[in-house]
């Protein structure tokens, strides 16, 4: 069996999802929370709609992040 390489790896479809998330709370959360929250919003997305848009998938995460923005901000 051969290795895959980059080019035969599918394209992230929420890669600007995540660059857009990791501009938006770089003052905030590292980077890997970004990616983790992304990851959830993927698969809830899946699991309660049977798809995920890129859309929804921002959508979601952005929402996990500013939970966590919050609950940071609280003390929490």
């Amino acid at each position: 069996m051969s290795e895959r390489t980059i080019q035969d790896q599918e394209p992230d479809p929420y890669e600007h999802v995540s660059a857009a998330l990791r501009n938006e709370f770089s003052e905030v959360h590292p980077a890997a929370t970004v990616a983790r929250c992304i990851q959830a919003a993927h698969y809830g997305a899946l699991e309660v709609t049977g798809q995920a848009h890129p859309v929804l998938v921002e959508r979601i995460a952005r929402k996990h992040l500013e939970v966590l923005a919050l609950a940071a901000s609280e003390g929490g």
